[in-house]
């Protein structure tokens, strides 16, 4: 079992780190110039593709945290 989860856990922390890297960058170089007013007043959600890569670094990252938890109860008991 132990060894079953880890396995999971590997492959979805691969997954996890390709999800984050594929996001797109949220940062713009006009926005220093500005004082960051586009920031505050711009805000938009995100649509399409990355609305979904948000909602599964969330659910990706949601069910990290629950297998290293059960990994964690197995080493200790």
């Amino acid at each position: 079992m132990y060894s079953v989860l880890l396995s999971v856990l590997i492959v979805l922390s691969v997954l996890l780190i390709i999800v984050v890297a594929m996001q797109p960058s949220k940062t713009n170089a006009a926005s220093s110039l500005s004082g960051g007013a586009e920031q505050l007043f711009g805000k938009q959600k995100a649509r399409g593709f990355e609305s979904f890569l948000i909602r599964l670094t969330v659910v990706l990252g949601t069910i990290f945290l629950v297998l290293t938890l059960a990994l964690e109860y197995l080493i200790n008991h």
